[in-house]
């Protein structure tokens, strides 16, 4: 099993930044693809981009503004959110998939883009 943190999360005026962590309980061994969710009130949860092998992948509306990274000697996985959007609001989950366990998730983080 495996336990995961998010933090980073806050409020942030349009066009500017933040950098979201998700902080695993153990190493990535065994984990195969790791990612981001968004849930934004009143809407089904929605994929930002994953990590799989070091190759990432972004849903259309982050593309070019939003980074994932990890940070495998520090078990924590990243999400580097630039020229943020107010629809970009939401609580973000991390998520990681073990190739035994199955998938876990991240309690959430709020993020809000307002001026």
């Amino acid at each position: 099993q495996v336990q995961l943190v998010e933090s980073g999360g806050g409020l942030v005026q349009p066009g500017g930044s933040l950098r979201l962590s998700c902080a695993a309980s153990r190493s990535f061994y065994g984990i195969n693809a790791m990612g981001w969710y968004s849930q934004a009130p009143e809407n089904q949860r929605e994929l930002v981009g994953t990590i799989t092998r070091g190759t990432t992948n972004y849903a259309d509306s982050v593309k070019g503004r939003f980074t994932i990274s990890r940070d495998n000697a520090k078990n924590t996985m990243y999400l580097q959110m630039n020229t943020l959007k107010p629809e970009d609001t939401a609580v973000y989950y991390c998520y990681a998939r073990d190739i035994l366990s199955g998938d876990y998730w991240g309690q959430g983080t709020q993020v809000t883009v307002s001026s």
